[in-house]
């Protein structure tokens, strides 16, 4: 497969993601949302296995398979009016995905083809703050919201005095440790950054209340589309 053609159906599939995140917006149009996500997963995952640099496809098919065979038994049990705590559930899996595959392109950059170790291309840095920072703040503002649907912790909104001002200074302080990351790619810098990040995660869904959660699990699925 080219890399044009590669790029073609990516994108292809971000457009299926966006449809299909409109899609489920709505419960008269979530069947058809669904439907666009399935496609657009069918064409990334079928683009990435035809890449020339994979050479082994058994743990691949044995990942799928046990994935597609734990979500399938999930998916049957859970009654309908459980559908936003399993979105959450999920979605928190995706975050850490993000935060794993960023971890793994830190300390292998040859596998990704974005330089070598102690000397990776500063658009790959960016690419892998941002990566890991939108992926941990996302895993753990999932958790959050999943904890509050199950009702595993109070859904009423938590709140203290200068809380606004944390979290502004927390989001700086994210901010100023991406760039000291793309500045001298220290593994340090980055675990710190994915840690603060991680609480910003928290910090960020527990003010709002239990009632909005399924608004919070959109803006987060938004945020890791």
């Amino acid at each position: 497969m080219t890399p044009n053609l590669a790029a073609i159906l990516y994108l292809i599939a971000g457009v299926c993601f966006i449809m299909a995140l409109r899609g489920l917006s709505s419960p008269g149009t979530a069947r058809r949302g669904n439907l666009y996500g399935i496609f657009g997963m069918i064409i990334a995952v079928g683009t990435t296995l035809a890449q020339p640099g994979i050479e082994d496809y058994l743990w691949i098919v044995i990942g799928i398979g046990i994935g597609g065979l734990i979500g399938t038994i999930i998916a049957l049990k859970i009654p309908m009016t459980a559908m936003p705590q399993l979105m959450a559930g999920f979605h928190s899996l995706v975050g850490l995905a993000a935060v794993l595959v960023a971890g793994a392109a830190l300390y292998i950059p040859e596998v990704f083809h974005i330089g070598t170790l102690g000397d990776i291309k500063l658009i790959s840095r960016i690419e892998m703050s941002v990566g890991v920072i939108i992926g941990a703040l996302t895993f753990t503002g999932s958790v959050v919201a999943f904890a509050k649907l199950q009702e595993l912790v109070s859904g009423a909104p938590l709140v203290f005095r200068g809380q606004h001002l944390l979290n502004l200074l927390i989001a700086l302080l994210i901010i100023g440790l991406a760039v000291l990351f793309c500045i001298d790619q220290s593994p340090t810098i980055f675990w710190i950054m994915t840690a603060v990040a991680l609480l910003f995660g928290v910090l960020m869904i527990v003010p709002i209340g239990g009632a909005d959660m399924p608004v919070v699990i959109s803006m987060l699925n938004s945020y890791s589309g």
